[in-house]
This record gives structure tokens, C-alpha cells and sequence, in this order.
């Protein structure tokens, strides 16, 4: 056994992430024997002692057989049909199957808007942990039901690597159809297992190909975003098959391990940066962006330039270079509407002029996360205040 993946087997609490298409059969109705054996799985690690969150994927393809639907349908209406009709389907399947093994499951349904919203994302945390603490396996899936094209994880791939977060699990396990990761489609000559990740620079060239197959949404591209976000938060992890999952939960060296390279950041910021999408963009200018970005301070009125979008104070909002460039995200303190006449403006000004209620900032530091410079297209992997932009 690898030394460093022994981290994975000694795992107090993991997270298992399984997708469709490791759930279904070639026609894209849901296998049970496949589901029987992977529960097998994990019900033996739970009765190992560790805790275990399972993230699964499925509900839309365990409801295109009632529906008549061949392949999933593109439209969300009909997303949202099937889902509400495979996901009883799906999670009374599990339960029959854990059952088997004295296991009881408890159906955990997330959308994004849950892990941006403060009080949403404490109330996921607490039922997460009162599950695991009652003995239960967790079954977690995004609730495509009510999910919108705007504002939706889009894979169960980041769902998972922001869950394993959000329970402080020590690893997370992502099960897919392919065993690993690879410099190129595992399909073709030359294309090269990558048993290891340290750092980005391992997949310097990596093509990682579009997502989406027959049943799911995702695809490697969404499995490398989902190990850069846990392992940036510290978390231990594997990307391997489905028909390695045991393998994989013992520690054996399959597939690709993602080596942590980061502590646990604050729960905040990392469903900041990877939970939410900007509902607008502010413009700011260099010494803003040397002022946020370099030296984490707040974004005050004199540093924006301009500003895009209609969204409410509150809402999550990309801040931007002159270039276009997406430099960090923010909840902001305005309305898109009023901006335009703080653009430029010192506190102390605005104060003056305004009233005392507008010598803040536009983004509090303790509100914005410093998002990671553009990626190359061929990896495709995720004091008192001065008036230069910055501030307290």
C-alpha cells in the first residue's frame, strides 16, 4: 500500500461520489446489481468504523424508463420531471440495499442556492452531521427539481468536493466509468495513466475532453475541478471506477490520487468561490486590484470603474480587471443601480455629501475570495482605509 494513500484508508469520514453512468445499464435504466455491489462496499467501511456520505447521482436516469425517454432530455422542464420521479425510485432502491446490511440512508437533496445562502448552508451542515452522528448513511444529490439553469452545480462531481468540505471529511473517493485519470482519451494509443497529482503543474497539457455522456452531466474536466477544490481544502483524493471502489477505500494504488496541497480555508469562503456564480460584474481599477488581490482589502467606491449586470445587495458579484479578467467574487453592499454615483468617490466624500451610511465599502475583505487566474484551455481541469480602492 502507498504510504500517503493510507490516508484514505484510515479515513474517519469519507465521501463516496458516484455518477449515472457507473449506475446504469447500456440503455440507460439503472442497474441494480451494480448498485447492490457498490453498497456492499460501502456498507463493509461503514461497518469498518468510519462515517460515510454518499453522493449520488442517478435520479434523472432512474426516471427516463417510467417516462418513456430514451436518453436524458435537454430541456429543464423535463430534467426536472424525470428527476422527481427517479429520485423516490433511486433512494428506496439504496435503502432496500442497505438494508441488508442493518443500514438505515437519510435523503440529503442540495441545490447551489443552498450552499450560498448563510442560513441554508448551516442547516445542510447540522442535518449532515446529526445523520452520521444517528448512524445513518447520508445519500446526497443536487435537487434537480427545483434547480434552475442560473444558479445549479451542474455535476454532482463539485457537489461532492464542496459536501466533503462542509462535513470535514478527511477523503473523497469520485467513481466513474473510467479507472483513472489519463494525458489524453484512455481510448487512444499513448494515452498515459496519471497516478498522481502534487500540484497543478501535473496536468500541464492534460486533456481532460468535454463533459457529458448518454444518462450524466459530467465528465473528467468536472472530476479535476472537483479534486482542485477538495484538495485544496485539505481533503484527501481518489478518482478511480466504480468497479475499483473497494480497492480504492483500502488504499490500494488505483486510479489517481489527488494529493492535498492546502488547509481547510473558512466554509465561507470556499462556497464563495466555488458554490456561487457572479450576478454581475464591477470593473476596478489597477490599484484596486493590487489592493484586493495582493493585499486582501476591502473594494471601496474610489477603485470601480464600471459596473455590468442588474443584481441586489447581497448577491454574489465578480469583480473585474481593466482587461476583463475575473479577479475575485464578493457579496456586495449595493444595487447594481446605485454604483454608477459612488464610482470614483472617497468614503469620506460620499459621507459628506450623502450621509453617513454610505462611508462603507463596496465588499468587505471578510466578503470577497480571490478567485484563481484563468486556466489554459489544453488542461481545462475549476487600518484606516486609504481611497485607492482598498480599506478595513
Amino acid at each position: 500500500m502507498e504510504t500517503l494513500r493510507s490516508a484514505v484508508a484510515d479515513a474517519r469520514r469519507i465521501v463516496v461520489k458516484v455518477g449515472s453512468s457507473s449506475l446504469t445499464t447500456p440503455d440507460g435504466a439503472i442497474d441494480e446489481d451494480r448498485i447492490d455491489t457498490l453498497v456492499d462496499v460501502l456498507a463493509t467501511r461503514r461497518k469498518a468504523g468510519s462515517e460515510v456520505v454518499f453522493v449520488s447521482s442517478g435520479a434523472i436516469a432512474a426516471g427516463l424508463g417510467p417516462l418513456g425517454l430514451s436518453r436524458r432530455p435537454r430541456d429543464l422542464a423535463t430534467q426536472q420531471a424525470a428527476a422527481s420521479v427517479g429520485q423516490g425510485l433511486l433512494v428506496a432502491r439504496y435503502s432496500a440495499s442497505f438494508h441488508r446490511h442493518g443500514l438505515g440512508v437519510g435523503q440529503v437533496l442540495l441545490t447551489a442556492d443552498d450552499m450560498m445562502r448563510r442560513a441554508h448552508h448551516g442547516n445542510a451542515q447540522r442535518t449532515l452531521r446529526a445523520l452520521l452522528r444517528l448512524g445513518v448513511v447520508p445519500i446526497v444529490n443536487e435537487n434537480d427539481t427545483v434547480a434552475t439553469d442560473e444558479i445549479r452545480f451542474g455535476d454532482n462531481d463539485r457537489l461532492a468536493a464542496l459536501v466533503a468540505h462542509l462535513v470535514q471529511a478527511d477523503a473523497l473517493v469520485l467513481l466513474s466509468d473510467v479507472d483513472a485519470l489519463y494525458t489524453g482519451d484512455p481510448r487512444l494509443p499513448g494515452s498515459l495513466r496519471i497516478s498522481d497529482v502534487r500540484s497543478p503543474a501535473d496536468l500541464a497539457g492534460v486533456q481532460t475532453g468535454a463533459a457529458g455522456t448518454k444518462v450524466g452531466t459530467g465528465g473528467m474536466v468536472t472530476k479535476v475541478e472537483a479534486a482542485r477544490i477538495a484538495t485544496g481544502a485539505g481533503v484527501h483524493t481518489v478518482l478511480t471506477s466504480a468497479g475499483a471502489a473497494e480497492q480504492a477505500l483500502a488504499g490500494e494504488p488505483v486510479g489517481t490520487y489527488f494529493h492535498p496541497n492546502g488547509q481547510r480555508p473558512p466554509t465561507r469562503m470556499l462556497w464563495l468561490a466555488h458554490a456561487t456564480t457572479g450576478q454581475g460584474k464591477i470593473v476596478i481599477d489597477d490599484g484596486a486590484v493590487q489592493a484586493v488581490v495582493h493585499r486582501r482589502k476591502s473594494l471601496l467606491p474610489a477603485g470601480v470603474v464600471g459596473v455590468k449586470g442588474d443584481f441586489a445587495a447581497g448577491d454574489p458579484v465578480d469583480l473585474c480587471d481593466s482587461a476583463g479578467r475575473t479577479v475575485a467574487r464578493g457579496l456586495v453592499h449595493y444595487d447594481a443601480a446605485e454604483i454608477p454615483d459612488l464610482m470614483g468617490r472617497s468614503t469620506r466624500w460620499l459621507a459628506r455629501e450623502l450621509g453617513p451610511e454610505y462611508e462603507r465599502e463596496i465588499i468587505h475583505r471578510d466578503d470577497l475570495v480571490i478567485l484563481d487566474p484563468p486556466r489554459s484551455e489544453t488542461t481545462r481541469t475549476a487600518a484606516a482605509p486609504d481611497e485607492t480602492g482598498d480599506g478595513r
